[in-house]
């Protein structure tokens, strides 16, 4: 019998925890430091990477993931000695998605070419903003022409091209919105990731919000006209929202993050980085010390810094999958959620979100209407409000 993690795949998700600066809306696991030694973190990766794959044996790896912290201050010869090492200790798919993050930095942006001869064929950069003022305020180091003519090079250079942005942001209106998301469609980019802002406790922003000092943020009503305001944009240029913060040309979709959304396995490598792997039948969380130089000492010293955080019960696994699976446009196959556990989902909360329309079922299919999106995590409360058999 297969193992449930083969109905999504198996990713790598690859984790460079160093930045150039903090963002002060960032609460991921993201490090200044001065100076990194490179040489030293790719033997790191190599070991750990090594180690993970003496676990799961006879896989292959559909999707690799460079995130972080900001993957592309990696030297490209970095990046290239930690996909080799993944080719050599798995199967890498011939038509493997292998993505790394970017900041539109002109610096960066000179080492594309690099990045795309050692082997990836897809780029997601962090724009963030196509107003400077906006990009000064959230504590980006680039420019809108910066970003600009990085996306020109991508665009010449990757397979497939992705960029964030973040809105309802400080002082910006319905009508900024929805023409700066008008720009972005026009610059004829595969892929949009469009975040709300939202004030993450730990973070500058953050704190600022707390002392009442963070002006300007949008109403609710406003930031749900926006949401709509972006489906209603992406839909008219053929980038429909296959999750709720993503849109893509048809078959420009983030296959690694849908590994994560339909709930396959992957391998988390590098400090804080998370994991969800099947061995023996038994799928199991993983995790990492947060802190790169904890990470760094750790696997010098042992190999390896990745820990079985918990295995994950058969009730639990059904809830992370309604849960992941319930963002995507395809819905949650229940048919697949009962062969995990059939006591997890409570049909009477599904009955009822079914018939005030914030859910629709087709097919043994449950998927999440328009209205239901826009309050989705209160949806899955409801869902899974039981206590485990």
């Amino acid at each position: 019998m297969a193992d449930d993690w083969e109905n999504a795949g198996f990713g790598v998700y690859v984790h460079w925890p160093f930045c150039a600066a903090k963002c002060p809306y960032c609460d991921f696991n993201s490090h200044v430091r001065n100076a990194v030694d490179q040489k030293a973190w790719a033997d790191a990766l190599v070991s750990e990477i090594q180690v993970t794959a003496s676990r799961t044996l006879n896989r292959t790896v559909d999707t690799i993931f460079f995130g972080g912290g900001t993957p592309s201050l990696m030297l490209p010869e970095t990046v290239d000695t930690i996909l080799q090492a993944i080719a050599s200790n798995w199967t890498l798919s011939a038509t493997a998605e292998i993505t790394l993050e970017a900041n539109p930095t002109s610096v960066e942006a000179t080492r594309f070419k690099g990045f795309a001869d050692a082997g990836v064929n897809r780029i997601s950069m962090g724009i963030q903003a196509l107003n400077n003022t906006d990009l000064k305020a959230l504590g980006r180091m680039h420019t809108v022409e910066e970003a600009r003519q990085a996306f020109d090079i991508a665009r010449k250079t990757f397979i497939n091209v992705s960029f964030d942005l973040i809105y309802a942001r400080q002082n910006q209106s319905l009508t900024d919105w929805r023409s700066e998301l008008t720009e972005a469609l026009d610059m004829a980019v595969d892929h949009l990731s469009l975040y709300q802002l939202t004030i993450e406790q730990g973070t500058r922003f953050g704190d600022l919000y707390a002392r009442n000092r963070l002006r300007g943020l949008p109403t609710d009503d406003v930031s749900a006209d926006m949401y709509d305001v972006t489906q209603e944009i992406c839909d008219a240029k053929g980038l429909n929202a296959y999750e709720i913060s993503n849109h893509a040309r048809k078959g420009a979709e983030c296959q690694h993050n849908r590994i994560y959304w339909q709930y396959g396995d992957y391998a988390g490598i590098g400090p804080g980085a998370h994991g969800r792997l099947t061995i023996d039948g038994q799928r199991i969380a993983t995790d990492t010390p947060l802190l790169p130089e904890d990470w760094l000492a750790t696997v010098q010293k042992n190999g390896s810094a990745t820990r079985n955080a918990e295995k994950i019960a058969p009730s639990d696994q059904a809830a992370e999958y309604v849960m992941m699976s319930l963002r995507l446009s395809e819905g949650t196959n229940l048919t697949r959620v009962n062969e995990i556990s059939n006591h997890r989902i409570t049909q009477s909360a599904m009955d009822d979100l079914i018939s005030d329309g914030f859910l629709s079922l087709q097919n043994n299919t449950l998927t999440a209407t328009s209205r239901g999106k826009m309050v989705l995590n209160a949806l899955l409360g409801k869902l899974l409000a039981q206590d485990s058999p």
